[in-house]
């Protein structure tokens, strides 16, 4: 891609089309964690976009390098300087590209490792969301049972449902 300065570089794909529909986000509910496919993807932006800043800065490296002979009886020292350093700056950045491409490859792998951990909570969920319905079902049954508020008010616990709120005190009648 770079004419050989990088040892090699990664296919990108994206996962999602341009045909594809925008999705709302959800007001209620659990907040969705990325699967390993949107992470890779976003990933590879980060590539794609490194890569090219490094296009860039060898494009402007070579240019400046073409021109810097005819510029050189004219550049002032810190100019000389600045120039003398894009060479290391771009080896540096190659360098750079090629940790980004084995880090990306690294991240790909663990998270092939942790798909079928990801597969089981999407399995779970629904699963400890309909018992948790459910247990608050029972108590709102069980709060209706007559002498239930009876009951809690002997053992110390209220009869009333978790989602209502605590009832104000009622007043007191004075007697004369």
């Amino acid at each position: 891609m770079f004419g050989g300065s990088v040892g090699h570089s990664i296919a990108m794909s994206t996962p999602k089309g341009s045909g594809r529909k925008k999705q709302t986000p959800k007001t209620a509910g659990p907040r969705r964690v990325p699967g390993p496919a949107e992470i890779l993807a976003a990933a590879q932006t980060a590539v794609e976009a490194a890569q090219s800043a490094a296009g860039q800065a060898l494009e402007s490296a070579q240019l400046t390098a073409g021109h810097a002979f005819d510029a050189a009886v004219r550049l002032p020292p810190a100019s000389a300087q600045l120039v003398a350093q894009l060479p290391d700056l771009i080896e540096n950045l190659s360098l750079a590209i090629d940790r980004l491409n084995a880090t990306i490859d690294r991240l790909d792998r663990t998270l092939a490792l942790a798909d079928p951990a990801f597969a089981a909570y999407d399995r779970l969920l629904p699963r400890l969301e309909a018992m948790i319905s459910l247990g608050e079902d029972v108590l709102g049954r069980l709060a209706r049972l007559p002498g239930i508020s009876m009951l809690g008010k002997v053992t110390g616990f209220g009869g009333r449902r978790p989602d209502e709120e605590e009832p104000p005190p009622e007043p007191r009648k004075r007697r004369r």
